[in-house]
């Protein structure tokens, strides 16, 4: 996973960038798979053998300065932790790896608690898709997720699951797309 600097680009930008990152890279042997743009990131979904990873980063540099990259391998998480760390990629606009970290939680979870994290997964997987400039599909995500957190309330971690179901309403009735902070 690569996080690039990003200076001004939208999520309508997403498929330009995935192309002229493509192109930048012609003839590497590197796969790159997606592109996700937040406010503050374009994420790259990449597979690339070690030993390239410094050429790749200079030539995508044209595109926007390295925040950051992370080699992601699935390991197992304490839940707790893996509850935490979800949040914090949320709270970050890092909504793949909030996926990730809560199905990791999810795993480990019985009931009301296992469809009230699949619940907040869909909204981090809408928002993936938000970030791909896939607004209709997000949408339809989303309504997925009201569905699974319809019956819930409260407080779970740090998360106001009111405050999560109002804002997919919002963006469902209004069919704006927008993020927020659990």
């Amino acid at each position: 996973m690569i996080h690039l600097k990003n200076s001004d680009y939208t999520p309508k930008d997403a498929k330009t960038i995935h192309s002229n990152s493509r192109d930048l890279t012609y003839g590497m042997t590197v796969t790159i798979r997606d592109c996700r743009v937040s406010s503050k990131f374009i994420e790259l979904d990449v597979s690339v053998h070690k030993d390239n990873l410094e050429l790749l980063l200079e030539k995508l540099v044209s595109i926007g300065q390295i925040d950051h990259s992370r080699h992601i391998v699935e390991e197992e998480i304490e839940k707790n932790q893996s509850i935490k760390d979800g949040i914090f990629y949320f709270n970050n606009e890092r909504f793949w790896e909030c996926h990730e970290a809560l199905e990791g939680a999810w795993k480990h979870c019985t009931g009301d608690e296992k469809e009230l994290i699949q619940g907040l997964i869909l909204v981090a997987a809408a928002l993936v898709h938000y970030q791909k400039y896939e607004n209709a599909v997000c949408l339809s995500v989303l309504g997925r997720a009201l569905k699974k957190l319809h019956s819930k309330s409260g407080q779970y971690y740090q998360i106001n699951v009111d405050k999560v179901k109002q804002k997919i309403i919002e963006m469902l009735d209004k069919k704006e797309i927008f993020t927020f902070t659990f």
